[in-house]
């Protein structure tokens, strides 16, 4: 039978068939040394499963994937978790305050997404909380990203602002859910679809921070062939398996001048005659974008320094 994991939960995976939620654990022919990440199947994957004598369920097969998303394991820094696999959408969910989220961990994330084939919306949630002095960031947010052509969506569950939006959004795909821990996302699907029922937290009031209230990633269906995958809080989301040269490709404002400076692998840091360097002086690229992709090249090199001692 065919079915798609929607829960990893140790040694069991929770598996959708024809509707019907199935436990199963991986045949033992798998072996981990197979695979060069931390979990040989994620959230996402097309699976087959075949019953046993004793009317359990076995995962025969892993199917191909088309696209997925790997972060830096939390135990091993060495080692790659994937997050999820078969995504048509990211939705990506950031705060301008409470707790707020960085530029560069909104460009990180669009960049890794990118290597990946994975189309971004980002969704700025809380809006309803942002206070005049913070209007100024919320205008110069979506100034840039609209511009480089990814969808930024105001939202607020509290006055609905952009809920039908979202719903739309999502429509007829499955999209992973991301963002910090504290941004609403549980409280954002919860109203997209209250038969949910997720678990919310609060934001402690110490730091600022949101409480961890999702454990592992896991596959809901909100509508008919409509499905997301929320995931935990992400502290740090890093490009990997991506050289420092292919990380402008990434990077579309980056991109469009790259094609125009004197060598074809400049990393657009020292060297002369840089066309993407002319265009941060001339204001045609955000500083912003500019210094967070900076910043990616130099966590690569330590990344790539590492592996290779």
């Amino acid at each position: 039978m065919k079915g798609k994991i929607i829960q990893t939960t140790g040694s069991w995976y929770q598996v959708l068939v024809d509707g019907k939620i199935i436990a199963a654990r991986l045949k033992g022919k798998f072996k981990l040394d197979q695979f060069d990440t931390t979990n040989p199947i994620a959230v996402g994957d097309d699976v087959i499963i075949e019953a046993t004598e004793r009317h359990e369920y076995v995962i025969q097969e892993i199917l191909a994937r088309h696209n997925y998303i790997i972060r830096q394991s939390p135990r091993n820094k060495h080692q790659r978790h994937i997050i999820a696999s078969n995504i048509d959408l990211a939705l990506l969910i950031v705060t301008i305050s409470q707790p707020r989220t960085s530029l560069g961990f909104i460009d990180r994330f669009i960049a890794a997404a990118a290597s990946f084939h994975i189309p971004v919306k980002i969704i700025i949630n809380k809006i309803d909380l942002i206070k005049e002095k913070e209007m100024e960031q919320l205008e110069y947010m979506q100034i840039v990203y609209n511009r480089l052509g990814y969808d930024v969506i105001c939202s607020s569950t509290i006055t609905n602002e952009g809920i039908e939006q979202i719903r739309a959004a999502l429509a007829n795909k499955t999209t992973l859910v991301a963002g910090h821990s504290g941004v609403g996302k549980s409280t954002l699907l919860n109203v997209l679809q209250p038969e949910l029922n997720l678990k919310t937290g609060k934001i402690s009031e110490k730091w600022g921070k949101g409480m961890h209230t999702t454990t592992f990633a896991t596959m809901f269906q909100l509508f008919e062939n409509t499905f997301i995958i929320d995931t935990p809080g992400i502290k740090e989301f890093m490009m990997l398996q991506v050289e420092p040269e292919e990380v402008s490709g990434y990077f579309i404002d980056i991109k469009q001048f790259a094609t125009n400076c004197q060598f074809n692998n400049c990393l657009h840091q020292n060297e002369p005659n840089c066309a993407v360097k002319d265009a941060v002086e001339n204001k045609q690229i955000a500083a912003t974008r500019y210094e967070n992709y900076l910043h990616i090249i130099e966590n690569i090199k330590d990344i790539n320094y590492w592996e290779r001692k």
